[in-house]
């Protein structure tokens, strides 16, 4: 693992949260614009994001056999993650509050974020490739289980085999293995095809850091900074679970490829997906604005030093 590189990308969205937030503060972003923005990320650049990373690797027998490993890996993950959230959500009281806290518990920011702290640690386009077969089983428990969460009590908000299966999410996963496995069969795309992808995908992750700095200048920061439940959540999500979820890979007998990829895509910090969830289905959008809010900046200090374990504990 480059620890350096991974410190350059981590301090380099924090600057760029940090530009969100004065960028709201001083109106260069306003509600408008923070909607839009958050539209065309969603609709555009996470889909070109993710076929990107499919469309640029190498088809040969390794990049397979990764692929059906993270698959596995994404699967194991989520679904261990989701039954910790719960139990341990189960003891609080049965709010809209508790929601959100279960659910950003389970889902983190392994694609805006996750990608190029995979690409730092684990290489420049291979990080990515892994990442999109782990945003894979996100996206398909996102919108089974994630909306599960969120309707409980509501019958408003319904989970239908349509939205599980047609997203901005799996859409986009399917046509980048179809697009991957043609390569196999001798078939490549243009080049300014792959540029195409890549330059939009490339939008995601500037955009969508502004985004959440924007959102934090809309908060109350005093409030946030003095929620202990935010900074219990907080702890779970990225102390306890990234070194957790590390060990296992360990006593599972995998390998420090591996070990390095689960401890950061469960590390990263709450999937900012919550806050227009929340918004869109009047479930506490402020108290989900702070928990990632929370997570993203705490996060520019904990995931460096997880990581630094999961190194450790790989080298044992």
């Amino acid at each position: 693992m480059d620890f350096i590189a991974l410190l350059t990308i981590i301090m380099t969205l924090f600057l760029l949260m940090v530009c969100g937030y004065i960028c709201r503060k001083t109106g260069i972003i306003d509600n408008a614009s923070s909607k839009g923005l958050s539209r065309l990320i969603l609709s555009v650049g996470q889909p070109m994001m993710i076929i990107a990373a499919f469309a640029n690797v190498e088809f040969n027998k390794e990049n397979l056999t990764i692929a059906w490993q993270v698959l596995v890996i994404g699967f194991v993950a989520h679904i261990l993650m989701s039954l910790i959230a719960f139990l341990i959500c189960r003891a609080m009281k049965q709010d809209d509050k508790n929601k959100i806290f279960e659910f950003s518990l389970v889902f983190s920011n392994c694609g805006f974020l996750g990608f190029p702290i995979l690409d730092s640690i684990l290489g420049q386009g291979r990080g990515s490739f892994m990442g999109a077969f782990y945003l894979i089983s996100f996206n398909l428990f996102l919108w089974t289980w994630g909306i599960f969460i969120l309707a409980r009590g509501r019958e408003d908000i319904r989970m239908t085999p349509k939205k599980a299966l047609i997203n901005f999410g799996t859409v986009p996963c399917a046509i980048g293995v179809i697009l991957y496995f043609l390569k196999g069969l001798n078939f490549e795309l243009p080049a300014f095809f792959g540029k195409f992808f890549s330059y939009l995908g490339n939008l995601c992750t500037p955009i969508s850091v502004l985004i959440t700095g924007a959102l934090l200048a809309t908060i109350s920061l005093p409030r946030m900074f003095t929620n202990a439940k935010l900074y219990f959540h907080s702890f779970l999500k990225l102390i306890a679970f990234p070194l957790v979820f590390c060990v296992l890979a360990k006593l599972c007998g995998l390998s420090e490829t591996y070990i390095l990829l689960v401890t950061a895509v469960v590390g990263v910090p709450s999937a900012s997906t919550i806050t227009m969830l929340a918004e869109v289905y009047d479930i506490e959008p402020g108290y989900a604005s702070q928990t990632v809010g929370l997570t993203s900046i705490l996060s520019t200090v904990t995931l460096p030093v997880v990581m630094l374990f999961a190194q450790w504990i790989a080298a044992i």
